[in-house]
């Protein structure tokens, strides 16, 4: 049987161990010594690498510290964000989500293999019963009845761990599979909540962009008035008539967007788009607020509670075990049958003594030749295994590499809000100062609209870095497998 597959510290550790032998005769277990030397070498390491103490990405030590009654490694995390709207859907998708639902069924039909491989270790009884009758073509033949019950039994002693083996396998599965199910859970309440966010941002947009052309409207009256007073040229009131309809069309292109969030928020809930309204309105206080606070000094064993990871290991010791079930095709088979029968030519006699029988029998088998079949299987089930050592270490990694990517942006993202407030503030004055300059007669009206879509797309790319910080926390939140405590 294969050796153990181990795992670093601080990640899942490969819970892999040696089927357990039954009780066997005593020549049964002199055959198995002399067969002892057939065994093959241990399998390589399954480590995936060995983690850092922390993320690269991480705040400084000191910088924060985490509040450990408020910040939950499993369960309500979307609770950190503070919004009741997205309390209520996320919780919904655990009930909903049609993924989620299929990732259970999965999980319920690997819990129903393991008790199936279970029942390898019981005997298997059957009962079996039978009316014949029988007669030759001439008339003076008489026919013959007989009548027949019996009760059978087999069981095959799980003498080298193919049973034990199976059954190891088929539960590292299902634990695999309920991981699946965490894992489908944790994408599906990720997402609500990233649309959640996004749609959110679109709605302070499309409240920017009303207030905005409440302002155009304004300086288009004015372009208006000036050009009626013989002060402005045509043009000028042509310019503010495109800049109007320009920002309408943005503030239309808006409303698709707001609509697809919204669809992709009902199925994720497990409803039909038309069935679900999330009524839009102004900017949300959580958009307004700062995402939750990443704590200082994040452990990488975090990555020990995401799911996928948690499957990956679990496939490595399924795939370990399966080594050991094929390994066990190189030695004989040993099953004990018994049968007790009755057997009589009237029902009547059925159940008297002489109608009686019974056997009890030990057969062993050992295939002799089959061409380099099992050694096939074993170098299958090796090959297997190495893939799924090959899996487990590449989501490893793609684990750290989704949490140092949403550490840079989170961190990023912060400095730009900063920088781009500033911009915003400095393009609201600039374009202020141009309309008044505008109304004097000092500037043409070319200069305000440079100065509208200047001051305009400054205000939307502030709003447009609150929502990413939004989302980018969700993310972060997702890729440490559901917080960061």
């Amino acid at each position: 049987m294969p050796a153990p597959a181990s795992a670093p510290p601080g990640l899942p550790r490969a819970a892999i161990r040696r089927p357990p032998r039954n009780a066997v005769t005593w020549a049964a277990a002199g055959l198995a010594l002399a067969l002892a030397g057939c065994a093959s070498t241990p399998l390589p390491d399954a480590s995936p690498l060995s983690p850092p103490a922390q993320f690269k990405e991480a705040p400084p030590a000191g910088w924060l510290h985490a509040a450990p009654a408020d910040l939950a490694a499993r369960g309500p995390w979307w609770r950190l964000f503070d919004d009741p709207v997205l309390d209520r859907w996320v919780e919904a998708v655990e009930v909903s989500n049609q993924n989620v639902a299929a990732a259970a069924a999965s999980y319920a039909q690997a819990r129903a293999l393991v008790r199936e491989q279970r029942a390898s270790r019981w005997p298997a009884v059957d009962l079996s019963g039978g009316a014949t009758r029988s007669g030759g073509e001439a008339s003076t033949s008489p026919a013959n009845r007989r009548y027949q019950l019996g009760l059978g039994a087999s069981w095959e002693a799980d003498v080298w761990g193919r049973v034990a083996g199976s059954v190891a396998a088929a539960g590292a599965r299902a634990q695999a599979s309920e991981a699946d199910l965490a894992a489908a859970t944790l994408s599906a309440q990720a997402e609500v909540a990233a649309n959640y966010f996004s749609l959110r941002e679109t709605d302070a947009e499309m409240a920017l962009l009303a207030d905005t052309l409440a302002a155009y409207e304004r300086a288009a009256q004015i372009a208006r008035n000036r050009y009626d007073a013989g002060l402005a040229l045509r043009s000028d009131v042509l310019q503010a008539e495109t800049q109007l309809a320009n920002t309408e069309a943005d503030r239309v292109a808006l409303e698709r967007q707001r609509a697809q969030l919204e669809h992709a928020i009902a199925v994720l809930v497990g409803r039909a788009p038309a069935d679900f309204d999330l009524p839009a309105g102004a900017l949300a206080d959580t958009l307004r607020a700062d995402p939750p606070a990443v704590p200082a000094g994040l452990p990488s064993t975090l990555l020990q509670r995401r799911p996928d990871i948690a499957a990956a290991e679990r496939r490595v010791a399924a795939a370990n075990a399966d080594v050991g079930v094929a390994q066990t095709g190189f030695y004989p088979s040993f099953t004990l049958t018994g049968q007790y029968g009755l057997s009589s030519t009237r029902v009547s006699d059925l159940f008297s003594a002489s109608a009686a029988a019974w056997s009890l029998g030990l057969s062993l088998a050992q295939a002799v030749f089959d061409a380099g079949a099992t050694q096939a299987r074993v170098d299958q089930s090796r090959a297997s295994w190495e893939q799924a050592v090959a899996g487990y270490r590449q989501t490893v990694l793609t684990a750290f590499q989704e949490v140092e990517d949403q550490l840079a942006a989170l961190r990023t993202l912060e400095r730009q809000l900063a920088l781009r407030r500033i911009a915003s503030a400095a393009a609201d004055q600039t374009e202020q100062q141009v309309l008044n300059r505008y109304r004097a007669g000092q500037v043409g009206f070319t200069e305000v609209v440079t100065a509208q879509v200047s001051a305009l797309s400054a205000r939307r790319s502030v709003l447009q870095l609150i929502g990413q910080r939004q989302t980018a926390t969700v993310s972060l939140i997702q890729a440490l497998g559901g917080g960061w405590r």
